[in-house]
C-alpha cells in the first residue's frame, strides 16, 4: 500500500486552540508506520473562543449564531491545514485527505428529557476541503451513536494500534476533560476499553482565567503555591459522574464554565491559590479514583501514559502521588509529544475510514457493533 500524506485536525473542549498535524501512514506486516512531519498549534482568537463557549452553553446559545461559527470554524480549520504544511514546505496538494474532528458543541450521551442521544461538532467540512482542495473526513462520533454508543471516547483504537505493548498501560488524556484507554498486556482489540474520567484542564483554565486574567495555569505553577481544601474537593468528588461506572461520556455542558464560577461563588473566602491548587487535584484525584473503581479490580496498571494536560507539572505529580504503585509517565518520556496525540489520532482514523476500516472501539463507546466513521466531503484534485 503505498504512502499517504494525511492532515489530523482537533478543536477539544479545553479551547486551546486548533492542533493540526501532518503525518505520512505506510503498512508494512507489522502495522501501520506513522511518521509526524509538521504540527502546529493555531490559538483561537479571545472573540472566537468566547462565541464558542457562548454556543456551548443552552442559555445564551443562539441558531444565528451557530450557523455562521460553523462556518467560521470551517475556515479557520482549512487555515490551519494551509499553515502546518506551509511550516516545512510541504505542498497542501500532496495531502490526500484531511482528518478533522470538528469542535464539540454539545453531547447528549445518553437520553434525557426530552432530549434524544446526540453529539453535534461543528466547523464546516465543505469549507475545508474547498479551501485546501483536499476531500475532508469528519463528524466521526455521529455513526458510532447511530450504533448505539456514546460516540466517545474515540482516539482508543489508534492508541491500541499504537501503544499496545506486553504492559498493562492506561492512556490517559488531559485535554478539557480527562479520558484513559485501558490497554491490557498482549491484549487485543476487544480488550480494550476506555472512558471519560470526568474534567481534564477545563475547570483549571476558567479558574485561572477568572482570578488570574491569564488563559491557564502555566506549568501548574499557582496550584503549587496552594492548599487543597479538603471540603472543596471532597463535595466535589462527590458530583455523580465521577463515581458513574463506563461506559460514560461528558463535557462543557457538564465542567464548563458555569460549574468553574459556581466553585468561585461558594469559595470567595478561600485564596485564588487555594482554590487553583484544589481544582488541580480534583483533576488528578477523580482520575485515580476512577482506575481504582473501575480498571484495578480487574488490571494492575503497570504505567500510565498522560498525553494533554502533561505540561502541567503539578498536576502530573498530584497523579502521580495518587497513583503510587503505577509508573506515571508523559508521552515525551517516549520519544512522542504529547500536543500532537490528538490531532494525529483523527489524521489516523481518517486513514482508517479510506481504508474502510471500522475505528470505534466497543468497550470505550458501548457501540453495538463496530463501523466506519465520518462522513466524506469529496474534492476532485
Amino acid at each position: 500500500m503505498s504512502k499517504k500524506y494525511v492532515i489530523g485536525l482537533m478543536s477539544g473542549t479545553s479551547l486551546d486552540g486548533i492542533d493540526a498535524a501532518l503525518v505520512s501512514i505506510d503498512e508494512d506486516g507489522q502495522g501501520r508506520n506513522i511518521e509526524l512531519l509538521s504540527f502546529i498549534e493555531e490559538p483561537l482568537d479571545e472573540n472566537l473562543k468566547e462565541k464558542i463557549k457562548k454556543s456551548c452553553s443552552p442559555e445564551s446559545s443562539d441558531v444565528e449564531t451557530i450557523c455562521s461559527l460553523n462556518f467560521q470554524l470551517g475556515y479557520a480549520f482549512a487555515n490551519a491545514a494551509h499553515t502546518v504544511c506551509e511550516k516545512v514546505g510541504f505542498p497542501i496538494s500532496k495531502v490526500d485527505y484531511i482528518g478533522s474532528h470538528g469542535q464539540t458543541i454539545y453531547h447528549i450521551p445518553s437520553e434525557r428529557d426530552k432530549l434524544i442521544r446526540s453529539t453535534l461538532q461543528i466547523g464546516e467540512p465543505a469549507i475545508i476541503a474547498y479551501e485546501t482542495k483536499t476531500p475532508v473526513i469528519s463528524d466521526f462520533r455521529v455513526m458510532d451513536m447511530a450504533a448505539g454508543g456514546q460516540g466517545a471516547p474515540l482516539v482508543p483504537y489508534t492508541e491500541y494500534l499504537l501503544y499496545k505493548s506486553d504492559k498493562n498501560r492506561c492512556l490517559q488524556n488531559i485535554g478539557g476533560i480527562g479520558n484513559v484507554t485501558v490497554i491490557p498486556a498482549n491484549g487485543s482489540l476487544d480488550d480494550v476499553f476506555a472512558f471519560d474520567t470526568g474534567p481534564g484542564n477545563m475547570i483549571i483554565n476558567e479558574v485561572v482565567e477568572e482570578l488570574k486574567s491569564i488563559p491557564y495555569d502555566k506549568d501548574g505553577y499557582f496550584a503549587s503555591k496552594g492548599q487543597i481544601n479538603e471540603k472543596l474537593l471532597n463535595k466535589l468528588m462527590d458530583i455523580e459522574y465521577i463515581k458513574e461506572p463506563p461506559p460514560k461520556t461528558t463535557g462543557r455542558e457538564k465542567f464548563g464554565r458555569p460549574f468553574a464560577l459556581n466553585i468561585l461563588e461558594e469559595n470567595k473566602h478561600l485564596k485564588d491559590e487555594d482554590i487553583i491548587a484544589t481544582v488541580t487535584m480534583y483533576t488528578a484525584k477523580s482520575i485515580a479514583y476512577n482506575y481504582k473503581r473501575f480498571v484495578e479490580p480487574s488490571h494492575n496498571i503497570d504505567e500510565v501514559i498522560v498525553g494533554g494536560g502533561s505540561y502541567n507539572k503539578t498536576l502530573v505529580g498530584m497523579l502521580g502521588k495518587e497513583l503510587p504503585q503505577s509508573k506515571v509517565m508523559i508521552q515525551e518520556d517516549l520519544g512522542l509529544m504529547s500536543s500532537a496525540k490528538e490531532a494525529i489520532a483523527f489524521a489516523l482514523l481518517a486513514y482508517e475510514t479510506m481504508n474502510k476500516r471500522e475505528g470505534n472501539v466497543l468497550g470505550a463507546t458501548g457501540a453495538k457493533e463496530r463501523v466506519l466513521l465520518g462522513n466524506i466531503t469529496p474534492f476532485n484534485k
